[in-house]
């Protein structure tokens, strides 16, 4: 093999290998930040992980919000009218947040199937008033 033709070779196949690189490592950047979607039937149903942190949505459920008087610790049940999952939140909860309003958690599943929320977002409906 003729030296220009084997030094061409060796940038091509350095720039495969960095190619590569840079994909891999986006790759595993991106899977570490991906927070999945799950609704409290597929939770009930185990099909969330554990220990993973995913989001969670639904109807919070009436009569099930229970506020410590001494924190800021909050436990309340979320539906899809089918299941439903208890959420429990440290925190400052938003204004829209209410029973019978739509909202979605962001946390980790612990052992009992309980959500433990670091976020808790409250959705409000279409009507502009």
């Amino acid at each position: 093999m003729n030296p220009k033709r084997k030094q061409r070779l060796i940038i091509v196949l350095f720039i495969v290998i960095g190619v590569g690189a840079a994909v891999g490592l986006t790759m595993f950047a991106l899977s570490q930040n991906i927070n999945l979607f799950y609704s409290p039937t597929q939770i009930a149903g185990g099909e969330a992980p554990k220990h993973t942190r995913i989001r969670a949505g639904g109807m919070v459920v009436d009569g099930s919000v229970i506020r410590d008087p001494n924190s800021l610790n909050v436990t309340f049940d979320v539906t899809d009218y089918e299941k439903n999952v208890t959420i429990q939140y440290d925190g400052i909860l938003p204004d829209l947040f209410r029973e019978g309003q739509g909202i979605v958690a962001q946390g980790e599943l612990d052992e009992n199937n309980v959500l433990q929320a670091s976020e808790v977002l409250a959705k409000h409906d279409e009507n502009y008033m």
